[in-house]
């Protein structure tokens, strides 16, 4: 049993009578600019990793060892 279109339509109206079409306006451009901010940051952060892990050369030994449990 699922949410049928009617019962969306009347969650709408509702919500619309309660807080008006320019308050949902407002409400959504912030959601999504906030969205998009996110977004936007997330990929500044993988950027930044990439460019701090390239160019680094990590010298050294690998030795294989046995351990006993």
């Amino acid at each position: 049993m699922g949410i049928s279109i009617w019962q969306l339509l009347i969650i709408l109206v509702i919500v619309l009578l309660l807080f008006g079409a320019k308050r949902l306006r407002n409400i959504g451009s912030d959601l999504g600019s906030a969205v998009k901010g996110f977004r936007s940051a997330m990929k500044d952060e993988e950027s930044s990793k990439i460019e701090q892990s390239e160019g680094k050369v990590i010298e050294g030994e690998v030795t294989k060892t046995k351990d006993k449990v």
